[in-house]
C-alpha cells in the first residue's frame, strides 16, 4: 500500500500560479502511476492530470492543456502539479491519487483506475 498527503494549496488571485505537491510513502512509488483530481462544491470529482510511472507519459484534461503540469521525482516519492494562469473554475479541492502497475506507461485518467488517495488540499482562486 502507498500513503498520500498533499501540499501546497492555498488562495491565489486569477491568472496566479501555484505548485501542489503530493508526498507518498512505500518502497514502491516508481512503480505507481500518479494522478491529479479535484473537486469542487456541487460537482463530481472529476480529473485534471496523470502522470505515468516512468514519467515519460502524461495526460491532462482539456480545461488544463497549457496551463497545468504533471510531473513526478521517484526519488523523492513526490509527484507535483504545476498550476498556472489559474482561473476561479480552477477552484476545488485537489486530491491525488495513485495505481500500482507494472506498466511504466499505463496511465489511468478516470477516478476508478485509482485505488489509494490522498486527503486532498484546497486551492481557492479568486477573481
Amino acid at each position: 500500500q502507498v500513503q498520500l498527503v498533499e501540499s501546497g494549496g492555498g488562495l491565489v488571485q486569477a491568472g496566479g500560479s501555484l505548485r501542489l505537491s503530493c508526498a507518498a510513502s512505500g518502497r514502491t512509488f516508481s512503480r505507481y502511476a500518479m494522478g491529479w483530481f479535484r473537486q469542487a462544491p456541487g460537482k463530481e470529482r472529476g480529473f485534471v492530470a496523470a502522470i505515468s510511472w516512468s514519467g515519460y507519459n502524461t495526460y491532462y484534461a482539456d480545461s488544463v492543456k497549457g496551463r497545468f503540469t504533471i510531473s513526478r521525482d521517484n526519488a523523492k516519492n513526490t509527484v507535483y502539479l504545476q498550476m498556472n494562469s489559474l482561473k476561479p473554475e480552477d477552484t476545488a479541492v485537489y486530491y491525488c491519487a495513485a495505481e500500482r502497475t507494472d506498466s511504466g506507461s499505463y496511465l489511468p485518467t478516470g477516478r476508478y483506475g485509482y485505488d489509494y488517495w490522498g486527503q486532498g488540499t484546497q486551492v481557492t482562486v479568486s477573481s
